[in-house]
């Protein structure tokens, strides 16, 4: 039976989803990534919140960069928001997508700005 890529995302992200959940202070950090952004954002799946967020849709630093260096700059962003609310280790979802190029440039990134994952 072929999967389409969308169907083959949702099962990997059921079986990734299965095994983490965030609290307030563990939050999971999800990315979500279009073809032409990237969003990230730190979730209390317990009350059902989300702690901070960052993207790259209408951010002008990152403009004129390639996606993977978008990545990045969201990634130190969201990195820079979650210590200012008091947030330093987090659990990882990286929604069913392979851990490479823009998810693992956002990872990287989000590790140096100061979370531990």
């Amino acid at each position: 039976m072929a999967f389409s890529k969308l169907k083959r995302r949702a099962k990997i992200k059921r079986r990734i989803r299965k095994k983490i959940s965030g609290t307030a202070s563990l939050p999971r950090l999800t990315v979500f990534r279009s073809n032409k952004q990237i969003y990230a954002q730190l979730i209390d799946d317990v009350n059902g919140v989300t702690l901070a967020a960052a993207s790259s849709f209408k951010n002008k630093s990152v403009i004129d960069k390639s996606k993977s260096e978008q990545a990045a700059v969201v990634g130190k962003e969201v990195a820079e928001k979650a210590v200012k609310a008091g947030i330093e280790k987090v659990v990882f979802d990286r929604n069913g997508y392979l851990y490479h190029g823009r998810v693992k440039s956002l990872a990287d990134s989000a590790r140096e700005g100061g979370l531990k994952f």
